[in-house]
């Protein structure tokens, strides 16, 4: 080739030669090639890419509809291709027709005169135009192991099946009862399920209480301080995977790579994947037309059912090159110092540490009711609920974000389970009865508050269905969980996982029995429960609901939202949305377990989501 690549962008002045030479020595060490580089470690916008190959005489070719030659592809890996951006598609013509984003590149076309003894008939195309083909046309053992490795490993711990046999019996049996105490003897029965509901229910939130109480005396003692992490050489860094599953997220492409440069991170020791899936060509198409360089690797998902968040990271896994790994949502903003945080962390910490939680808060708290309930939510979840689980040594569920796994032990535990749509949650629970730990960081990582009613119940929907998967899960066999997490541990898990969502279910049934009492005659009521039992039930509703909002109401103390204070009142409006959210998951648990429930990013009104009060 007469025209190298890297010489035409310098001669330019598209890449620095100051750049030039980085990027050499990154190819040398790393393996990628010089285009895979420059396009997602932020030296060049795709844009001027193609213009300076166009300028040169080079046509961008649309590829997508190419013939291929399936003989041809089987001597090619993924893996390869994928990192020289990169494929051959067939012989014709005695030569193999090949698409390269970088027709200069020499050890491409070195590996297909030795791989096929023919000269390459090479052809141009956009590097993101030949990702979306290379994975669709050879992810298919990737996708399929991103979807069934757990399932072979670890039967047992995957909710590919919702209810086993012994699960369904128990639940069949007790709706029998249920069903034949109340024709036999409808008010016992009901005085029976009353009681058992208004109790559970009161037991629950107190020992929610008890976990915020606990988590208010955690001074964090994972703290890591600004001195250490002043301390932090960048030599010493090791790399760190970011993966950043999105899904028709066209929208937040600009933004969430204005966030992620402002991480305090050597670049070329981030390997950022960007995870599109297959027929998401808006969000394609976007990456494409960016104006500005990117700091992504975009790695395209192959079409395979379940099409869930966790089997799109688990495919990234594969690709995947760090020590480290987290997990980001498009409108994601990390404090700058989060990673070199959770590297002096985990230096800290003993070994069997492997994930650390960040805190999840939002930058748009104050945009209207919803995101205000939102805060004062996820505040007392993240501040004070889970470091009281940390201090108590139970099963922490991790968040949907920004926890970071040691790698290897992530993929030790099998990754994340595609069939459960709280995976995060679940893998907590399996790593804890493993025998490891996950700390709490003191760092929080901001998101963007549901602010729509219908959005907000199609996401928490989601979350209660997965939160019941799980529950489900590693309820398959009471006493093995026992003995795995101990007694702490075991009742720990059950009133906190398997509690939440059945408290969201009560809640609608005890608050009738309420606003029955108040509306129709007291004698009439009278005829169904005694005095002793109405009075029971209202006073555990009444003192749960006011047990939840002084939890909201200590929510505001950490993070000084003050102004946030009286919204705690409407906590039990808020819950009834829960109901609604919990009892349309338990029909989805039912119908479509896997369905997951895409929520709408993008919405808030806030414009300057980086000005945000830490």
């Amino acid at each position: 080739m007469s025209i190298s690549i890297p010489e035409l962008l310098v001669n330019d002045g598209f890449i620095l030669p100051g750049d030039q030479e980085k990027i050499h020595d990154f190819s040398e060490r790393s393996g990628l090639s010089y285009v895979k580089i420059a396009l997602n470690f932020g030296y060049i916008s795709r844009k001027n890419y193609e213009r300076s190959l166009i300028n040169a005489g080079f046509t961008f070719a649309p590829i997508r509809n190419e013939a291929f030659d399936i003989e041809v592809l089987k001597k090619v890996e993924l893996k390869f291709a994928n990192d020289q951006v990169a494929l051959p598609l067939r012989i014709e013509n005695n030569k193999v027709v090949t698409l390269m984003s970088d027709p200069s590149n020499q050890f491409f076309i070195d590996f297909i005169k030795f791989t096929y003894d023919l000269e390459p008939e090479i052809i141009v195309a956009n590097d993101l135009d030949i990702t979306w083909l290379s994975h669709k046309l050879l992810g298919e053992k990737y996708v399929k192991a991103s979807v069934f490795d757990l399932l072979k490993r670890d039967p047992k711990s995957s909710a590919s099946t919702t209810f086993t046999n012994p699960q369904l019996i128990i639940i069949f049996v007790m709706i029998g009862i249920i069903a034949v105490g109340l024709v036999l003897s409808f008010k016992n029965t009901s005085i029976i399920i009353n009681v058992i509901i208004s109790t559970f229910f009161l037991i629950a939130i107190i020992f929610k209480l008890f976990l915020a109480l606990v988590g208010s005396r955690f001074e964090l003692h994972q703290a890591v301080t600004k001195a250490e992490v002043r301390d932090v050489m960048d030599d010493t860094l090791s790399i760190y995977t970011i993966l950043l599953p999105v899904y028709k997220e066209d929208k937040l492409i600009k933004k969430l790579i204005w966030n992620l440069q402002s991480l305090d991170y050597p670049r070329e020791k981030l390997d950022i994947k960007l995870l599109i899936e297959e027929d998401d060509d808006k969000t394609l198409k976007a990456v494409q037309n960016l104006d500005f360089p990117a700091v992504f690797e975009v790695i395209v998902v192959p079409f395979h059912m379940p099409k869930t968040k966790p089997k799109a990271c688990n495919y990234g896994l594969h690709f995947s090159r760090g020590k480290y790994l987290t997990i980001y949502d498009a409108e994601d903003i990390p404090d700058t110092d989060q990673l070199k945080k959770v590297v002096a962390l985990f230096e800290k910490l003993p070994s069997n540490y492997i994930c650390i939680q960040s805190a999840l808060n939002y930058f748009n708290r104050n945009e209207n009711f919803l995101t205000r309930m939102f805060t004062l939510e996820y505040s007392y979840w993240f501040d004070y609920m889970l470091p009281g689980l940390d201090t108590l040594d139970i099963p922490i569920p991790l968040g949907g974000t920004s926890n970071h796994f040691k790698m290897d032990v992530l993929i030790e535990l099998g990754a994340w389970d595609p069939f459960n749509v709280t995976e995060d949650a679940d893998l907590g629970v399996r790593a804890y009865a493993k025998g490891y730990k996950v700390a709490i960081i003191n760092s929080t990582t901001y998101e963007e508050a549901n602010n729509d009613p219908i959005n907000w119940i199609r996401q928490r929907s989601r979350w209660i269905k997965g939160y019941m998967q799980t529950y489900l899960v590693h309820m398959r066999n009471p006493v093995t969980l026992w003995k795995k997490i101990g007694w702490r541990g075991f009742l720990g898990f059950n009133f906190f996982i398997g509690a939440t969502s059945a408290t969201f279910l009560a809640y609608p049934l005890l608050l009738g029995i309420f606003i029955s009492y108040l509306i129709f005659d007291f004698s009439t009521m009278h005829t169904l429960f005694p005095d002793w039992v109405l009075f029971m039930s209202i006073f555990n509703l009444m003192v749960g609901n006011i047990l939840m909002i002084y939890i909201n109401m200590m929510a505001v103390f950490k993070r000084r939202y003050f102004e946030l204070i009286l919204f705690a009142i409407a906590n039990p409006v808020y819950w009834l949305m829960h109901s609604a959210a919990a009892y349309m998951g338990l029909y989805q648990l039912v119908v479509n377990p896997f369905y997951w429930e895409k929520t709408n990013h993008g919405l808030s009104k806030v414009n300057n989501p980086t000005n945000v009060i830490k």
